[in-house]
């Protein structure tokens, strides 16, 4: 298991919300590294929530921003998908995100998508505010 995958738990196996063996990094990440996984996602948010988390590696924001975010997630993968995108690696999708959606980048950034659409964006220390439960 690499780096990432320890981190974002890329893998399939995920704590189930309520689970108390549940960790900070037991989030049902997917991680988003290319563009036509868009397609995907608009294709899914029709019938399932998607939320696209926006990350940047080297600002102690984001840093801050998505531990509170792993620690405060309380749905599980049956009822959204979770989409990491490392910026830093990935710019060319955070681009074509803002193009598509028609949504400015910002960093973090944690977007909703629902019927091919985001119906809920925000950034910062208000991706934390987010009733997420309230987009399923």
């Amino acid at each position: 298991m690499g780096l990432l995958d320890k981190l974002f738990n890329t893998s399939s196996h995920t704590a189930k919300s309520g689970d108390s063996s549940k960790t900070n990094s037991d989030l049902p990440w997917i991680t988003l590294n290319n563009l036509e996984q868009l397609d995907l996602i608009k294709e899914r948010s029709k019938t399932k929530t998607q939320f696209i988390f926006k990350h940047s590696t080297r600002c102690g924001v984001s840093r801050m921003v998505i531990s509170q975010f792993k620690k405060e997630y309380q749905l599980d993968e049956s009822e959204a998908d979770l989409y990491y995108l490392d910026l830093l690696s990935h710019r060319d999708i955070s681009n074509a995100i803002a193009d598509q959606f028609k949504v400015m980048h910002q960093s973090p950034q944690l977007l909703v998508v629902k019927n091919g659409a985001v119906v809920k964006h925000d950034s910062h220390s208000g991706i934390n505010s987010l009733q997420l439960d309230t987009f399923i």
